[in-house]
């Protein structure tokens, strides 16, 4: 509500005070440096960690994913060639289940290192109000701006899965609670 709310007022000093406003609306980002509580790198550091791999449910919550290296360069191309006053739908084209996401993951890490990640799958109650699906079509930003995503999801989840795993002491220092130090600090 509050996403959707943040809209209309933006539209509303388009129409209003003739603002030049354009809008974007996104799927689900993954890539790296993305915050570890987010599904993606809860998985990867659950099994970096041989620790639990806590999934909602069943794991049949879907979502559409994108790349944030395509959010970024769709964003550039709605500035850019954009309309004002339009909104704009930003998708990767790639709708998984949970379930399907954590096992990709899993595979990934497996060819990698071996052992059996898939092994450390837990299903937790899913959130109160928690949505069966998120979906978005981007049609209008692919046939009136020309983006489509460029990385392809299997390609763009490896690197995620990659860097995570290279980059354990970002991950650490995040984690660690110690960034809430330097907020306070500053």
């Amino acid at each position: 509500a509050s996403k959707a709310s943040s809209d209309h007022f933006v539209r509303a000093y388009h129409h209003t005070y003739k603002l030049p406003i354009l809008i974007s609306n996104c799927s689900n980002n993954y890539g790296t440096h993305q915050y570890p509580e987010k599904l993606i790198p809860v998985v990867i550091n659950s099994i970096k960690n041989n620790k639990p791999m806590p999934i909602y449910g069943n794991g049949g919550n879907v979502r559409d994913w994108l790349h944030v290296e395509d959010h970024a360069e769709a964003i550039l191309a709605i500035y850019q060639k954009g309309k004002i006053g339009e909104t704009y739908c930003i998708g990767g084209n790639m709708e998984l289940s949970n379930y399907e996401l954590v096992h990709a993951i899993c595979d990934i890490y497996q060819d990698m290192y071996g052992g059996n990640p898939k092994s450390l799958i837990t299903y937790v109650e899913d959130r109160k109000g928690h949505d069966l699906r998120y979906a978005i079509d981007s049609t209008k930003l692919k046939n009136e701006l020309g983006w489509e995503p460029s990385l392809q999801f299997e390609e763009g989840i490896e690197k995620t899965v990659k860097w995570y795993l290279e980059n354990q002491e970002w991950l650490n220092n995040v984690t660690s609670g110690d960034y809430q130090a330097y907020y306070q600090k500053m």
